[in-house]
């Protein structure tokens, strides 16, 4: 599996068409949303899955306006429709690898996990687990299945042979009850080609995903993983994350060395109709030549930009405003899946 920072050929997203999934909040969404497809346009094509014909004229228009003053993002939007339960397309994305071949055989293979909402926890998931299958139609890559539940937003990888996910997800009963640790970590090396699977414990507060890794700790170079830190001892995230990159400072490698652990801050506490929110600089997403990350309106936006700024130098920074866009219990990172660029091994 390639690193999120090798080259992209495309971006897929799905357009928020769930009211479920941001209570209260739905009407302000989509601008939020088109904002965000606009600043992942202005890096690299984006291939866009709408519910309906219905919603097409909406869509459109509200690109247009999260687009204006930059010409290139519209013709960069491929807005096509097909249905969904739901926006959240890091986990339920075709997740794509490089096939070492010696032959005439296809360079690239999209992996079609099972997607079962999470563990469960919401409603219909049926449209979102065929979601790589019929991508792989429309755009003609192959696609295959190893048979197993995992969440695009559960791993991250290094792409030279290190993966790091949580044990609170993977080894969660209600995602794969009859497989052992040692059996996942199979899976994970047969499939994404890793030698190396390193584990973090939990994940923080308010995530519904039972601790997905993209919230936590985000390879940025064969050698270096970016993870946030809670620096209050009162929030709840103290201690998690405390454990957490103490984990990381004693991780090694594929090959046995020590990795360059950096930090991102915490945004205070995010909290609506009661609820703590998983608000988390990890949550970023690389693209090509850029770096789209949440926003939360305080002041340690900036202190997150200029960290990823300094560690992915050489890209461009472009926030999204996500303090109404976490309602949904996601972010950035949550709503996208990269289609890398094929690439031959062998």
């Amino acid at each position: 599996m390639p690193p999120e920072w090798a080259l992209h050929r495309a971006c897929y997203l799905v357009w928020p068409h769930n009211p479920d999934t941001w209570p209260g909040k739905f009407e302000v969404i989509a601008p939020l949303y088109a904002q965000m497809v606009a600043a992942i346009a202005s890096f690299e094509p984006v291939r866009l899955m709408v519910k309906d014909e219905a919603m097409m004229p909406d869509v459109i228009e509200q690109l247009r306006d999260a687009s204006r003053g930059n010409d290139a993002t519209i013709p960069n939007v491929e807005a096509f429709v097909l249905p969904t339960n739901d926006s959240w397309t890091r986990d339920h994305g075709p997740i794509f690898v490089n096939r070492i071949v010696h032959d005439d055989g296809p360079s690239q293979i999209a992996l079609d996990w099972r997607f079962n909402s999470w563990g469960e926890k919401y409603g219909a998931y049926d449209l979102d687990d065929v979601v790589p299958r019929k991508l792989g139609h429309r755009y003609g890559f192959e696609v295959i299945e190893p048979g197993i539940v995992l969440e695009g937003g559960s791993i991250d990888v290094n792409g030279a042979g290190a993966l790091l996910t949580t044990e609170s997800c993977l080894l969660n009963k209600n995602r794969n009850p009859d497989l052992s640790r040692a059996e996942i970590e199979d899976y994970l090396k047969t499939y994404l080609g890793v030698s190396e699977v390193l584990w973090l414990g939990e994940g923080i507060a308010g995530d519904d995903t039972d601790g997905h890794v993209d919230d936590l700790a985000r390879f940025v170079a064969p050698d270096t993983i970016v993870t946030v830190v809670e620096d209050d001892p009162a929030d709840e995230n103290y201690k998690v994350l405390r454990e957490n990159l103490a984990r990381l400072k004693s991780m090694r490698d594929q090959d046995g060395r020590p990795f360059r652990i950096e930090t991102l801050p915490m945004p205070p506490a995010v909290v609506y109709d009661g609820t703590r929110l998983p608000a988390s600089y990890a949550n970023f997403y690389i693209a090509n030549g850029g770096i789209v990350m949440p926003t939360f309106d305080c002041d340690a936006d900036r202190i997150a930009a200029m960290t990823l700024q300094r560690l992915l130098e050489g890209r461009r920074v472009l926030g999204v405003p996500s303090t109404d866009l976490v309602w949904g219990l996601g972010s950035v990172h949550c709503l996208t899946q990269q289609h890398p660029a094929s690439t031959t091994i062998g």
